[in-house]
């Protein structure tokens, strides 16, 4: 017989960990399941590690800028032993705090895989050994994603890096080839030149970062470049050979075949959700052709008392995303409401530097859509706070609808990118015309008053 649970949640994140605690606070008897690490990806291999390097590297390209602002600094030496170490001390330091916020509120964690055996009934191979099945009336899914790895000749033969093994790195890499050029290549390629590696990016497409505006993507290319990373657009791998330390990439260039040499290869093309290792069809829960579990706007299965949450349902792959996920189901189950994703804003900051904070319509899907807009720009360069401060890198960028003057969306590719970006969200979600922006009083200098100039450009 089953062990019978009210609620059964498979896999510890930023959906899942929350909402197990919010069962067990309201009286239900819980099961959380958790493959590997309590915290999900963002504490254990993503957003936690990943910002924590990001601000090792920052370091290391002020210390190399110190003459620049007349100060003399001397040679810089990256030790990266003691970078991985500062991250490892972080990510035990979110971890712990994530297991100790479980463990009291009376939930039984479970470290194992599970998989489904029937309609809300699970099997957990235990990671000590031994077998559980369990049963409840609710299963919640927030079972992550992992990187995706390209059918890429000679690929299994070499010891290549993805973006939880790159992190694990005690020496630097002589020369880092980048495969992808999206938010994770981007960010380690410039990581990792910063530490003093030279760095190669390959991306397939014309553009980096193809969601983004055209000139946003070239002006992210044009700011890697000055940082000394090699970019190849419209470059496809076509194999890859050698042994560890000498890896020669066979690429196909607009203007033909090359073969790029390097010491280490880090595969960044994306991710896969890790609905495989789940037995999902003998639940009745659908997936779409790339795997991710098919939810409704209430994030519902297309089984009866299941639900997904996370980056396994294909959704924006974003830990606010996640969390928002939590707080919309735990609306509906435990509080009787109708929360949907319908509508909601997906920000997002891509941590190069400077930084690429996000939110709502670019300009070229705000056309293909129909919409009249007008567009606002103001290059970084025209921000006095960002010349005071030696950083006067990218651009701003945002579009507004022609008639009613509501924000739709922004590009802030700058210092604190993120930040300025969250400011102008603020604003699209209170509904306020560009012009309250263009015309508001904001203290000088700050890199906020610098809306005033971005939306006196319309």
């Amino acid at each position: 017989m089953a062990e019978q649970y009210d609620v059964i949640v498979i896999g510890a994140g930023q959906s899942g960990g929350p909402l197990a605690g919010e069962f067990a606070r309201a009286g239900r008897t819980v099961a959380v399941v958790e493959r590997a690490h309590v915290g999900g990806t963002c504490v254990n291999v993503g957003c936690t590690p990943t910002k924590t390097m990001v601000a090792s590297a920052r370091m290391a390209y002020l210390a190399r800028r110190g003459a620049d602002y007349g100060i003399d600094t001397g040679p810089v030496r990256v030790d990266l032993a003691r970078v991985r170490e500062r991250k490892r001390q972080m990510v035990e330091r979110w971890r712990s705090g994530s297991e100790r916020s479980l463990a009291g509120t009376g939930v039984e964690l479970l470290m194992g895989e599970a998989s489904f055996t029937g309609p809300r009934r699970v099997a957990v191979r235990l990671n000590g050994g031994g077998e559980r099945e369990l049963e409840a009336e609710l299963v919640l899914v927030n079972a992550g994603a992992r990187s995706a790895i390209p059918d890429l000749p000679g690929l299994a033969e070499l010891p290549f890096l993805d973006s939880t093994s790159i992190m694990e790195l005690g020496e630097l890499p002589e020369h880092l080839l980048v495969l992808g050029g999206g938010y994770i290549g981007l960010e380690f390629g410039q990581m990792f030149r910063r530490f003093g590696s030279a760095v190669t990016i390959v991306q397939r497409g014309p553009r980096l970062l193809a969601r983004e505006d055209g000139d946003v993507a070239e002006a992210v290319a044009g700011i890697l470049r000055e940082d000394g990373i090699e970019i190849l657009l419209d470059t496809s791998a076509v194999s890859v050979a050698g042994r560890p330390g000498e890896i020669r990439l066979t690429v196909r260039t607009p203007l033909g075949a090359r073969v790029i040499e390097g010491s280490h290869l880090l595969v960044a093309t994306g991710r896969r959700p890790n609905s495989d290792r789940l037995g999902l069809e003998v639940a009745g829960i659908a997936v779409d052709e790339r795997g991710n579990i098919q939810v409704n706007e209430r994030l519902e299965t297309t089984a009866e008392g299941v639900y997904a949450m996370g980056d396994i349902t294909g959704g924006p792959a974003f830990t606010h995303i996640s969390y928002d996920d939590y707080r919309i189901l735990r609306a509906n189950l435990l509080r009787g409401e109708q929360a949907t994703t319908r509508g909601r804003m997906v920000p997002y900051t891509v941590f190069i530097d400077p930084q690429l904070g996000r939110v709502g319509l670019g300009e070229e899907d705000a056309r293909k859509a129909g919409r009249a807009v007008k567009v606002a720009r103001l290059p970084m360069d025209r921000v006095a706070r960002a010349l005071e401060v030696g950083e006067a890198r990218g651009l701003m960028k945002a579009v507004v609808d022609a008639e009613s003057g509501q924000i739709l969306g922004t590009a802030v590719l700058g210092i604190e990118g993120g930040e300025i970006m969250s400011m102008i969200q603020l604003a699209m979600m209170g509904g306020l015309p560009y012009t309250n922006l263009r015309d508001g009083v904001f203290a000088h200098p700050t890199l906020a008053e610098a809306l005033n100039n971005l939306f006196s450009s319309i």
